[in-house]
């Protein structure tokens, strides 16, 4: 799950994943003034996208993207700020889905009976059946200082996750005019190599990204939305009992 939230986008540069950015080109400006970004090419209203997106303090995002590690896909609904803060979903190919919080120093997870399976492949099933007792259904926590909290705490860091998202240069071209969940927007197309990518970004207030879709069959699938710009994230502390996994292990 170490995957970057744009990793699919092909806007970002390198970032701690190992992302790629996209082809350089433009397309022709508008010659005049008219609708939304006036005389902006495609390749500049992405990179004025990014740059708003990237400079957010907080967001959500939600959607699919593909993973590398399994090769499969990560469903999520999540926010996430610059502090480090973040609370939401995920779930890999299907397989169950886990609760995640992480606020301060501590991270808290709740996970489900298929996820705890389908994450014990290859432990025996004595294993397994105690994990799934402990745990399913219920909150664990561990502190910000073992390997596995550090990864999952990487992922809440929204500077982490968008990584180099505002230096790439892009190849976008414009598109027509619409809305994402009401808000009016612009169509942007973007490409790496045979695979395509419909980007589409906010036309009144900032330019936020506010959706990113790949082509059938893409190498690298995403479908993204991002949304609650400059909101607070909704990470607290769960309330009732809760597993302390750093006190099992000892």
């Amino acid at each position: 799950m170490r995957r970057t939230a744009l990793a699919a986008l092909c806007l970002a540069a390198a970032t701690a994943a190992g992302l790629t950015g996209c082809l350089p080109g433009q397309d022709k400006a508008d010659s005049k003034p008219k609708g939304p970004f006036p005389g902006l090419s495609g390749a500049e209203i992405a990179d004025r996208a990014m740059k708003a997106t990237t400079g957010a303090s907080s967001l959500r995002m939600k959607g699919e993207v593909a993973d590398d590690e399994s090769k499969g896909t990560i469903r999520l609904d999540m926010a996430l700020d610059k502090k480090g803060e973040c609370a939401g979903t995920m779930g890999m190919g299907g397989q169950g889905k886990a609760d995640l919080i992480k606020t301060g120093n501590t991270v808290y997870m709740k996970y489900d009976e298929a996820f705890l399976r389908a994450q014990s492949e290859g432990e025996s099933r004595a294993d397994t059946d105690a994990a799934v007792s402990l745990l399913a259904g219920k909150w664990a926590k561990m502190a910000v200082k073992g390997q596995d909290a550090k990864d999952i705490a990487g992922f809440c860091d929204l500077d982490s996750v968008l990584g180099g998202a505002g230096d790439a240069d892009s190849d976008a071209t414009r598109g027509k005019n619409t809305t994402v969940d009401g808000v009016p927007a612009i169509v942007l197309h973007e490409k790496e190599g045979k695979d395509r990518y419909t980007l589409y970004v906010a036309t009144e207030g900032r330019p936020y990204l506010l959706k990113v879709d790949s082509s059938a069959g893409a190498e690298e699938p995403v479908h993204l939305s991002f949304s609650d710009f400059e909101k607070p994230v909704p990470a607290r502390k769960p309330a009732g009992k809760i597993v302390d996994l750093d006190a099992l292990g000892g």
